[in-house]
């Protein structure tokens, strides 16, 4: 089955050329290799390790940046090149070499391939000068607290869709079509991807996790929550209650609240405007 691998991206270049250097390693090659840049003509110049993707330029949204779109954009691309397994991949994360050849697999087994296949990720500290050795990434990592992490060999059915994330997944192109996409009412940080799964939860199509689809996520700084998107969370966390009736992403939420940031109520959420 055709494998494109869709990686959207606004600057972080030292991680899109880093997990190029990884998908060199593949255990399976990357066929179909596209790349989404966000407002950012620079990312068709930087080397790929030898690979050639298709770089798409995707204009900047009215209220942040597209990433609804941005991913759709590369989804439409590779499918048009053939592609009959989708695999999304954040520009933070570098894929261990058996990543692709996992997800196709799966997508490939009468079992899980009408599921959405999701990898586990591991964060990784501060890379040093000479940046990350591809071979110590799993010595270096931790995996995410929250979400299963299977061993390699074993998948397993997931039953909550706002455990999936969009860091690192798959879906067959007919899940893709069932799906729909991802719903471009949203812009900028949060709120899309956990939409995304619940359509996936409408249309029947469960959450897998893929034990040997591991990737590795590159640090850089954040906080939490994250400040820095409070607008965009309140905009998308609203849009998403106005389509789902419930709230995503509350545990954040409950600490903008806790810090007097926003004002929230059973059905409202808006900003606390500085004095």
């Amino acid at each position: 089955m055709p494998t494109a691998l869709i990686t959207i991206a606004h600057g972080r270049h030292d991680h899109l050329v880093r997990q190029y250097e990884a998908l060199a390693r593949s255990t399976s090659p990357v066929e179909i290799p596209v790349i989404v840049a966000m407002d950012d003509p620079q990312i068709a110049g930087l080397p790929f390790a030898g690979l050639s993707p298709t770089v798409i330029e995707c204009g900047p949204g009215n209220a942040g940046l597209p990433l609804a779109r941005a991913r759709n954009a590369g989804a439409t691309a590779a499918l048009e090149a053939g592609a009959e397994v989708l695999v999304f991949l954040d520009v933070d994360c570098i894929p261990a070499p058996g990543l692709v050849e996992a997800y196709a697999a799966s997508a490939s087994d009468p079992l899980w391939a009408g599921s959405l296949l999701c990898g586990p990720v591991s964060y990784l500290p501060p890379a040093g000068p000479a940046g990350y050795d591809l071979d110590r990434l799993a010595e270096l990592a931790e995996p995410h607290p929250a979400r299963p992490a299977p061993e390699p060999g074993e998948v397993i059915r997931g039953d909550d869709p706002t455990l999936f994330w969009s860091l690192s997944f798959a879906v067959t192109a007919e899940t893709w079509g069932r799906i729909g996409g991802f719903p471009e009412v949203y812009e900028g940080y949060g709120a899309e991807d956990t939409d995304f799964a619940m359509l996936a939860r409408a249309a029947g199509i469960d959450l897998a996790w893929v034990g040997a689809a591991r990737a590795f996520h590159q640090y850089h700084p954040t906080t939490t929550p994250p400040v820095q998107h409070l607008d965009d969370i309140v905009r998308n966390a609203s849009v998403y209650f106005e389509r789902w009736g419930e709230w995503p992403m509350s545990g954040w939420i409950e600490e903008f609240e806790r810090r007097g940031l926003i004002e929230w109520t059973a059905s409202t959420l808006s900003r606390v405007e500085p004095r």
